[in-house]
């Protein structure tokens, strides 16, 4: 499986990502709702690639070519 290698990777990158901002926001009044836009701000772009990735490599309806039109 080709396809599962880059999913798996950009997983572990953006979990290292998200350990970072958890860990990296500087203390405050505000500290969660940082961490909280930070990790939902990442989850959801991983998960928009990942989608669009595996709808490329997997297609549900498969591409064909329209008839030749000669005149």
């Amino acid at each position: 499986m080709a396809s599962l290698f880059p999913v798996i990777f950009m997983l572990l990158v953006v979990l290292g990502l998200e350990a970072c901002s958890y860990l990296l926001v500087p203390k405050g009044p505000q500290q969660t709702t940082i961490r909280t836009a930070l990790m939902l701000t990442l989850a959801s772009c991983y998960l928009m690639w990942m989608v669009t990735y595996m709808a490329q490599l997997h297609p549900l309806v498969a591409p064909y070519r329209s008839p030749k039109l000669e005149f």
